[in-house]
């Protein structure tokens, strides 16, 4: 049977609108049931404390409980991965860091594109980075820090524990004609406690790691890896006062989920971080760990995407003109 033209272009329109209807009505009635939020770190991290902060305050405007699974490995690239292959329908989510979801770029061969493959939601949060030394080191400040390791070439260790912090290594490496060992750690705790002891000379790692240590007295800090100097801290100067404005690096946490997540999703998602982030107990539940809330007009998925693309132009060609693999 043949159909009048009107008709078929009536039946045709509403087939092709179906599956927006469709997508409508599963954002209309989302969250239906507890999200899964992967930490692409073991428990206990920074990434897993933050995580769980927000996730808590997260329930109230979704209504659901937020599940946080940690899936750790290979610098994260396992439990990222986990969330590439997540159906995008706002049930798996994933808090990761610059590491995760810009520098395993460089490092790793991914089975997914991290700037193309993740529907962003928000920024959440930031933690300064620092250079430490152990308290039986003869410079006094950095140029005295340079010096010294001049004077001694290849004799001092470094210990890092995530790539990034390894990336940083090598850039002061080059920046200031030094070289020293880097020693791999596992996790920040094992380095700290061998830095302490004075089995190495140096850390890189977040200053909420070190600052116990270093308000004891257990460790020096030689500079902070930030274009300002942390309110935890403010007597650390910058590298970029000290003469190293290549060695500025941000420590940011972000919300991502899976690639062709609904907007209206997206959005639900954004605001409940935006409320999450807007409560007093949380941010100085993060201000204790040592982390700063970003503004609110960075509270969005166009900010991390962009933050998130202008890092992997600033560092991937560094990553690889150093020539530096993941181990």
């Amino acid at each position: 049977m043949t159909l009048p033209r009107r008709r078929f272009l009536r039946l045709a329109m509403s087939a092709a609108a179906l599956p927006v209807l469709a997508r409508t009505a599963i954002a209309q009635g989302y969250p239906a049931r507890p999200i899964t939020m992967i930490v692409p770190f073991p428990a206990g991290g920074a990434n897993d404390v933050i995580a769980r902060i927000v996730a808590e305050r997260m329930r109230e405007p979704l209504g659901q409980r937020i599940v946080i699974e940690n899936v750790g490995g290979a610098d994260g690239s396992i439990g990222v991965g986990r969330l590439a292959r997540a159906r995008p329908d706002g049930y798996t989510i994933c808090l990761g860091i610059d590491g995760s979801f810009v520098l395993n770029g460089a490092f790793y061969s991914l089975p997914y594109d991290l700037l193309n493959d993740f529907a962003p939601i928000t920024l959440v949060a930031s933690g300064p980075v620092v250079l430490m030394g152990r308290t039986t080191l003869p410079a006094k400040d950095l140029g005295e820090l340079i010096a010294w390791l001049k004077a001694h070439p290849g004799q001092a260790s470094a210990g890092m524990n995530t790539l990034g912090f390894r990336l940083l290594a090598a850039r002061f490496q080059q920046q200031t004609g030094t070289q020293f060992t880097i020693v791999p750690y596992r996790a920040a705790p094992a380095a700290i406690e061998d830095l302490v002891a004075g089995r190495i000379d140096l850390v890189f790692g977040t200053l909420t790691s070190h600052l116990p240590q270093l308000r004891a007295g257990r460790e020096k800090a030689y500079a902070v890896v930030d274009e300002q100097r942390s309110a935890l801290a403010p007597d650390i100067a910058t590298f970029a006062e000290a003469g190293l404005p290549a060695l500025t690096y941000t420590n940011w946490y972000g919300l991502f989920a899976p690639k062709g997540l609904p907007k209206d999703i997206v959005a639900k998602l954004n605001m409940a971080v935006v409320e999450a982030l807007a409560d007093p107990a949380v941010r100085s539940r993060l201000s204790e760990v040592g982390y700063e809330v970003f503004p609110r007009e960075r509270q969005t998925p166009e900010a991390l995407a962009a933050l998130q693309k202008a890092d992997a132009a600033k560092w991937w060609p560094v990553i690889r003109e150093l020539g530096l693999k993941a181990e």
